[in-house]
């Protein structure tokens, strides 16, 4: 690749611009049965702010062994089975996605250390056009 390509591609890079997605996390909070559950299911607001759409695809932690990002599925007969999301939860441009009990969650499995009430959980939301996002989340069991 001559000097001429180099700076050509560049330019072209940096005339693409910067992501148009902006994405912020709102009402964040970490849900355990008890100080030493070895599951929890983190919950908040995704609210995008861009103008394009976005895609929450991933998530770790690490404090747990596994994190997927889960919804409620109706099975029929009124029962609900929680199941992972392969292809995550799109966040529309100048919208939100609300991750909320009974429906969408962060769900972090084989948690490896005692979670009191008030402590703090990093996690490390993956979105497909910002990239990571780390996000600091209380546990809070009251809600």
């Amino acid at each position: 690749m001559n000097l001429k390509s180099v700076l050509f591609a560049g330019v072209a890079l940096l005339a693409a611009g910067p992501a148009l997605a902006e994405i912020t996390i709102e009402d964040a909070y970490l849900r355990t049965a008890g100080p030493t559950a070895s599951n929890g299911a983190a919950f908040m607001v995704i609210h995008n702010t861009g103008e394009e759409d976005d895609r929450l695809i991933g998530a770790t932690s690490d404090i747990a062994a596994k994190v997927e990002l889960h919804t409620h599925m109706d099975m029929g007969n009124g029962v609900m089975q929680m199941t992972h999301v392969e292809e995550g939860f799109p966040i529309p441009a100048e919208g939100e996605h609300a991750m909320e009990r009974g429906g969408d969650h962060v769900m972090l499995m084989g948690i490896g250390k005692e979670l009191p009430e008030g402590a703090v959980v990093s996690v490390t939301l993956t979105f497909e056009h910002a990239g990571d996002i780390t996000v600091e989340i209380p546990v809070d069991r009251s809600r």
